[in-house]
């Protein structure tokens, strides 16, 4: 074969550190901007980014040249830097150190589309903690909760 092609979607959820800052409402559209910009400049494609004040979902491909540790460390790292930026509210802003990342299947790309940018509607019945674990569940992941939740 004379070139490599790979077309893998990611679901990636991730949170902030549970005793620390979260985003204002106002400042979440602005992170998502700006994640989309770092995930484009690692050669993914985003599909939909979203979340709450306290974590966030995307959704992209996954480029054949990096890891998907890579990939979520630079996201987290840059996105990071970047709020501390915009408001001195943030100073002490930081992700917590883990994260999920799922694979998608192409024929179900809009109905995970659809759930990301229905988190707002989503979170009225169910907690971040709820709403990961169903996710992990879903995926077959094993996971010991003593670990998942700590910062």
């Amino acid at each position: 074969m004379a070139q490599s092609l790979s077309q893998i979607y990611l679901h990636i959820v991730f949170h902030t550190k549970y005793d620390g800052i979260t985003l204002l409402e106002d400042d979440c559209p602005k992170m998502f901007a700006y994640m989309d910009g770092i995930i484009v400049n690692k050669g993914s494609s985003v599909i939909q980014i979203g979340g709450r004040p306290d974590h966030i979902h995307i959704l992209c491909t996954l480029p054949r040249t990096i890891s998907v540790a890579d990939l979520v460390e630079d996201i987290k790292k840059c996105s990071t830097k970047w709020v501390k930026t915009i408001d001195a509210r943030y100073a002490k802003f930081a992700w917590q150190g883990g994260y999920g990342v799922f694979s998608i299947c192409a024929s179900q790309l809009e109905k995970a589309r659809n759930y990301v940018l229905n988190q707002k509607e989503h979170h009225k019945k169910k907690t971040f903690r709820e709403e990961y674990e169903e996710l992990l569940r879903h995926y077959n992941v094993y996971y010991n909760p003593e670990y998942v939740f700590s910062n």
